[in-house]
């Protein structure tokens, strides 16, 4: 008897599992959206803007204003390899630290699927930049507004970053600027950064996952390559240095957490 409730006990197990994953399965069907969150941090701080003091490169120390960035080109990967390119034209943000709603991205039309991988874009990319003034579409207007550009000629600026900083060459507060981007077709520094997802974003019909990113916006100065405020601190159009800066900008991201609620 014991190994008669036993063994039913088993195969009702096997049965609900069986249920269970093919009403997973069956789920995993048609559109659904999809938000990602960009929150900017300092290391492991909360950015906060004009108030904090910072430690950059030593002996360096900044006081920061502004952050703003263009994020662009977001692909998905499934956990079948599956790759979802969300469509160019609607694919092209900017995340301003003072706007707090500019820092979620929201993403609508997505094939469901569980999502393991996120890829998208620090700029504009030249195959967008040039489709000329009008194939930029409502963006260029808002880079406009936003002091996302220099001019048509020059391009747009992928990166904003500026504030206060001092050292010992420089005890009084003093200003600096980085700008970082393209310059035109020159110099491309468009960069593509992939991020992992510590669980998959289970994108239904009738869930909205959210996407964790932190931002990390010490590596600008203190990524792979260390820049130092004191021996130039106003950055624009500058052949050398935004090349260093645009590598030093993809290591900023990563995913915190997902919500899959």
């Amino acid at each position: 008897m014991k190994n008669f409730k036993y063994a039913v006990m088993v195969l009702l197990a096997a049965t609900l599992l069986s249920c269970s994953s093919d009403d997973e399965t069956a789920t995993i069907s048609g559109e659904g959206n999809l938000t990602i969150e960009f929150d900017n941090a300092y290391n492991t701080s909360d950015l906060l803007l004009e108030t904090t003091t910072y430690s950059a490169n030593n002996p360096e120390e900044i006081k920061i204003n502004a952050v703003k960035y263009i994020v662009s080109n977001i692909r998905l990967e499934d956990d079948n390899g599956n790759i979802f390119v969300y469509p160019k034209n609607e694919s092209y943000f900017i995340v301003n630290e003072s706007d707090v709603s500019s820092q979620f991205i929201s993403l609508k039309n997505i094939p469901a699927a569980n999502y393991t991988k996120l890829t998208f874009g620090i700029g504009v990319d030249q195959e967008k930049y040039q489709q000329g003034a009008e194939g930029q579409g409502a963006f260029l207007e808002q880079a406009t507004e936003e002091g996302m550009m220099w001019s048509w000629q020059a391009g747009y600026k992928f990166l904003v970053y500026e504030g206060l900083f001092t050292s010992t060459e420089f005890p009084e507060e003093t200003a600096f600027a980085i700008h970082m981007g393209s310059h035109g077709s020159a110099l491309d520094n468009y960069k593509e950064v992939t991020v992992n997802l510590p669980v998959s974003a289970k994108l239904r019909t009738n869930k909205t996952p959210e996407i964790h990113v932190i931002s990390d916006v010490s590596k600008i100065l203190n990524g792979p390559n260390k820049l130092y405020l004191e021996e130039k601190s106003q950055i624009h159009v500058d052949p050398e240095k935004a090349p260093l800066i645009a590598e030093n900008v993809t290591t900023m991201f990563s995913v915190d957490h997902v919500h899959n609620e």
